[in-house]
């Protein structure tokens, strides 16, 4: 049997210790909440509303729920550090909780899911865990971020494998589906085992249109033997949270994502969904009962699943546990209604910025190629010293880090129209 120590650091306990309820007594609680009022919605951050928030996406801010719910797991901690939150009438887990609160929000089932601390992470546990056979290959894109381009790097380095890169556009605003698309397919070896794409393109803010890949691959597939299959993986960190689609929608087979971006949920927590874990080997020990019980019995834990690949070790347990009041706070306002807001505003900063003469937009104007990522070059002016004059005037923006830099907003539920007419008006003025 595991002992109570063991089971906590494995984050498998259920139980509330005693007088845990009373060291959280006195918590203010949430401030009340219209999911259906979108000034409401932005009463639930502390962000300062003198400023138009367009960066909110770097490392995000929780809203008052998420916040509350990180206290009274800290304050129990901090009063009983073997503490953890009640499981439930099933006894399940503190972590097998949030599994199910993504699993909820993605369409999945909570076994396909591992946790993480960010894409970052997530990223590198499924690429250096993929197992790859002789003579397989890796398709990735010109486009991608570090995460992606030096996780596979790594993994070239482990293997031999080669990794091949394809240009899905060359001008990101006249980017099209049918040319991503059939790049990814020209692209395409006999032995491509991987195929590593972004969903949304933080350089430029293309939206890559992931079910018709998936569709597509689903084609060069047929007849292929199983550990041949092309294998789908998406960096979806600036779709997940901004747009409505679950895993069934996008067909990949791997999707990593941090959960404290556009979700708004708690800093240092994230997510890999996963329907194909057994070509994936685990690279770092698992506190799962399954990894307890085979270390304990001198065994093994058997085939690879999500919780076996979920790291182990001693996390900001007080944030991830947070995680459920995330899902639970997107869900109430509605995913749908998230998108919809979120392009919305794009749709109309793009179309101001585009009536600015100095202003060249990179990203694609058609919501079907875009999310809430907005970049432009300002002629004449570095981004970093565009960012510096906007925030002069209220506006925070970002800078995308690439060799070609661009000036970038994020429009969300913490951006209104106004915000937006804010941003435009400051942008005409940088000259």
């Amino acid at each position: 049997m595991l002992n109570r120590r063991a089971l906590l650091g494995a984050g498998l306990l259920a139980g509330v210790p005693a007088g845990a309820s009373a060291c959280t007594a006195g918590s203010p609680p949430p401030r009340s909440f219209d999911p259906a009022d979108w000034a409401s919605v932005r009463s639930q951050f502390t962000l300062d509303p003198a400023y138009g928030q367009f960066a909110a996406f770097v490392l995000a801010p929780a809203p008052a729920q998420v916040r509350e719910a990180i206290r009274t797991h800290r304050d129990a901690l901090d009063a009983d550090p073997e503490y953890t939150p009640p499981g439930g009438p099933s006894g399940r887990s503190p972590d097998q909780a949030v599994r199910e609160a993504a699993a909820r929000y993605l369409g999945a089932e909570p076994d396909a899911i591992a946790l993480t601390d960010s894409t970052t992470m997530g990223l590198a546990l499924l690429y250096s865990g993929l197992v790859l056979r002789p003579g397989q290959d890796v398709l990735t894109t010109e486009h991608d971020f570090l995460a992606t381009h030096e996780g596979l790097r790594l993994l070239a380095g482990r293997t031999g494998a080669k990794v091949r890169r394809v240009r899905l556009y060359d001008d990101p605003a006249r980017a099209s589906a049918d040319r991503m698309v059939s790049a990814i397919k020209d692209g395409l070896g006999p032995r491509t085992r991987v195929v590593a794409v972004t969903w949304v393109h933080s350089s430029t803010g293309v939206r890559v249109p992931v079910r018709a890949i998936a569709d597509m691959l689903a084609e060069a597939n047929r007849g292929r033997a199983a550990h041949d299959r092309a294998l789908l993986c998406v960096d979806g960190v600036h779709g997940f949270g901004a747009m409505a689609d679950g895993v069934a929608d996008l067909g990949c087979d791997f999707l990593a994502s941090g959960t404290h971006k556009w979700l708004f949920g708690p800093r240092g927590t994230g997510i890999v969904w996963g329907r194909a874990w057994d070509a994936v080997a685990p690279i770092v020990p698992s506190f799962s009962q399954a990894a307890f019980a085979a270390w304990q019995n001198g065994g093994s834990p058997g085939a690879t699943t999500a919780e076996l690949v979920t790291p182990g070790g001693y996390k900001a347990f007080e944030h991830r546990w947070a995680m459920p009041q995330a899902f639970a706070f997107m869900t109430a306002i509605g995913k749908d209604r998230v998108r919809a807001r979120t392009q919305e505003l794009a749709t109309r900063l793009k179309a101001g910025l585009a009536e600015i003469p100095h202003i060249t937009l990179a990203t694609p104007q058609a919501p079907d190629l875009s999310a809430g990522l907005v970049c432009c070059s300002v002629a004449g002016m570095e981004p970093f010293e565009a960012v510096e004059r906007l925030r002069e005037r209220k506006v925070i923006a970002s800078v995308t880090p690439y060799n070609l830099s661009l000036l970038r907003f994020g429009t969300s539920i913490v951006t209104g129209p106004e915000q937006v007419d804010q941003a435009v008006k400051a942008v005409e003025g940088l000259k």
